[in-house]
């Protein structure tokens, strides 16, 4: 047998180099390349790797602000590609490797591949207890990387180099499987990585990994068509899964066909222009009113590669027809059960074909249905167009009318970017996407700090797409650094500021609630309460960003913010757009409910009214349907 002598450093950057992604014919490199901090950890391991055979191999190095932002990045790149190529990232011992457990627990939660390759404390345990090496005192082999076992959809700790022979395959084939994948970390001991092994040549012999598109039982598919041959009033919810299959085409000529409105997930707006007659909006806790109304009297609900979060459901009180039915396709198991859903276990794309034939001699909904489905989307189309229209004073401009200036401007076909705060809500009601990449919300997690290192990984995957960062100016503070690699790096993304001046979803969460006002926004503390009750703590985005090298621009009005986004355009660099909205003006909700329940008990008036309002609205949940 052929063997070479490498370093598990410089084994782990060749064999990275040599995996493919195949589907549909199309076959491309999976890993895009590393990004990575260096420490004591990794700098001589990996580290040295990356320098010596990064060139050669075509595995580029990116130098990131933040071990957090860069797990981020990584897990925007592979959705905005369908997940079908993705990063790997590296990081040192200890605070640098717990620093990606939240971006492994977002890319997890999103069913998004990403390559952790966090460093750990010696294999050999002779310089125990090294720097930064947690301590356990009677469990030896513990150690900080174990943080990462339950937000990871494949974990393994490298002692001896030959382990890799097993674990890097099998790392390889969670990542591939649609229905497997999310967050996968191999943890590298220090001295590990460093070591020197005989490794068989052919362990680094290219290898295509085919993306599994399988087609739905046919038993399965049988039932779910009985179900839609039965419905007078069906719907269908399309999530993530259906972008990420490329089932687009196969939606639009299913809900064209037979009638059938689809409502969209935070994963899934797009799936269908705007503007599609059955495409009626969101649905759930931050949906219109389009859907909302429509879900309330289905009597079958399906769901197309969606998880059936508690937004999209309505803390499970969207759905009030008494004999309501739901068919779940989705390509994995877990999710294709929910809500005891007839499970369509496939390709989405595949399936909506599969229903689609088994579906040719029948008429499709009623003439009836049909004309509420257009009443309604119109009615909802209208609502939209008076939220997103300009009317405030300068200084004063709503969080929606924002919204509006900024998609008009910028057009349907680039991409914005959210992920928290009270902006997805908004954003979900408000943007108007022109296809299934201009939409970019990272909401299953709602991870704070997401949204500029995800503008960056977006500009990268497609990087003739225009792409703007929505972000709210709390997350803002909470992850900005980024920036400084965008420009670093000559990546040209426009992110607006939509300053609020601090936390206000959560406060009109904890006002709901009965709560007053309590450490959500950004003031100062007043010295005679103690209380953070002061007046607003100014900050000034566009000079922050001027000082990390972006290009910094205050917007007011409607026309100096059109101006802005006009100019940023054509800019050279990163440009930030700093604009003052009003706390108050946000999308109202429509006819829908989320479960934030208030305190069971309080010496409080308005908690106790709060209170009997929840019971209310909990009285509508299904929980047959658990």
């Amino acid at each position: 047998m052929s063997t070479i002598r490498l370093t598990v450093g410089q084994a782990i950057v060749r064999f990275m180099a040599a995996q493919y992604a195949e589907r549909d014919g199309v076959e491309n490199r999976f890993i895009a390349g590393v990004w990575g901090i260096f420490g004591h950890g990794n700098v001589a391991g990996l580290g040295q790797a990356l320098e010596e055979l990064g060139a050669e191999f075509a595995m580029p190095y990116y130098r990131p602000q933040n071990e957090q932002a860069q797990v981020h990045l990584a897990a925007a790149y592979a959705k905005h590609k369908n997940r079908l190529q993705t990063f790997a990232c590296t990081s040192s011992i200890g605070p640098g490797a717990t620093n990606m457990v939240t971006g492994a627990a977002e890319a997890t939660v999103n069913r998004l591949p990403v390559l952790l390759l966090p460093s750990d404390y010696f294999a050999s345990r002779l310089p125990d207890p090294v720097l930064q090496q947690v301590e356990h005192p009677v469990e030896r082999d513990v150690s900080a990387n174990d943080a990462f076992r339950p937000v990871s959809r494949y974990f393994d700790r490298i002692s001896r180099p030959e382990q890799l022979l097993g674990s890097l395959p099998e790392a390889f084939r969670v990542l591939t499987d649609p229905a497997e994948t999310g967050a996968v970390t191999v943890a590298l001991p220090e001295d590990v990585q460093a070591e020197a092994y005989d490794w068989p040549e052919r362990f680094f012999e290219k290898r295509v990994w085919r993306v599994r598109r399988p087609s739905p039982e046919p038993a399965a598919l049988a039932e779910a068509a009985a179900l839609v041959r039965a419905a007078r009033r069906p719907l269908v919810i399309a999530g993530g899964g259906a972008i990420y299959s490329g089932a687009e085409a196969a939606l639009g000529a299913f809900a064209t066909t037979f009638g059938i409105p689809v409502a969209e997930s935070q994963a899934g707006k797009g799936v269908l222009p705007w503007n599609h007659p059955f495409n009626v909006g969101p649905v759930g806790a931050a949906g219109g009113l389009a859907a909302n109304r429509l879900a309330r009297e289905a009597d079958l609900v399906i769901g197309i590669g969606t998880r059936m979060g508690d937004f999209v459901t309505a803390s499970k009180t969207a759905f009030q027809d008494e004999g309501v039915a739901f068919v779940g396709i989705n390509l994995n198991g877990f999710d294709a059960h929910k809500l005891r859903a007839v499970p369509v276990i496939a390709d989405a794309r595949e399936a909506l074909l599969g229903l689609t034939a088994a579906l040719a001699d029948h008429p499709g909904t009623s003439a009836d249905y049909r004309d509420r489905i257009g009443d309604l989307k119109e009615e909802w189309d209208a609502r939209v167009d008076a939220h997103r229209r300009p009317g405030g004073e300068p200084g004063d401009l709503g969080q929606p009318e924002v919204i509006g200036i900024v998609n008009e401007t910028v057009g349907g076909h680039a991409t914005v970017v959210c992920a928290a705060g009270s902006l997805p809500g908004d954003l979900l009601k408000l943007w108007r996407p022109e296809d299934s990449k201009a939409y970019h919300l990272e909401y299953g997690y709602s991870c704070m700090g997401y949204e500029i290192p995800a503008g960056i990984g977006v500009k990268m995957a497609e990087p003739e797409r225009e792409v703007v960062v929505a972000i709210g100016d709390g997350t803002y503070l909470m992850m900005n650094s980024e920036i400084v690699t965008a420009v670093a790096e000559g990546i040209r993304i426009t992110v607006v500021v939509f300053d609020n001046h601090g936390y206000q979803c959560i406060k009109d969460l904890a006002w709901a609630s009965g709560v007053p006002q309590f450490g959500n926004e950004l003031r100062f503390r007043e010295g005679g309460t103690g209380r953070l009750t002061g007046g607003y703590v100014p900050v000034d985005f566009a000079m922050h960003a001027r000082a990390m090298g972006a290009i910094g621009v205050t917007a007011s009005t409607a026309e100096e913010i059109r101006d802005a986004l006009v100019a940023a355009r054509t800019a050279d660099r990163t440009t930030v757009i700093h604009v003052l909205v009003s706390p108050d003006k946000r999308a109202p909700g429509y006819e829908s409910w989320w479960d934030v329940p208030p305190a069971g008990v309080s010496g409080s008036g308005t908690v106790v009214a709060a209170r009997a309002r929840y019971e209310e609205k909990a009285a509508l949940r299904r929980e047959e349907l658990a």
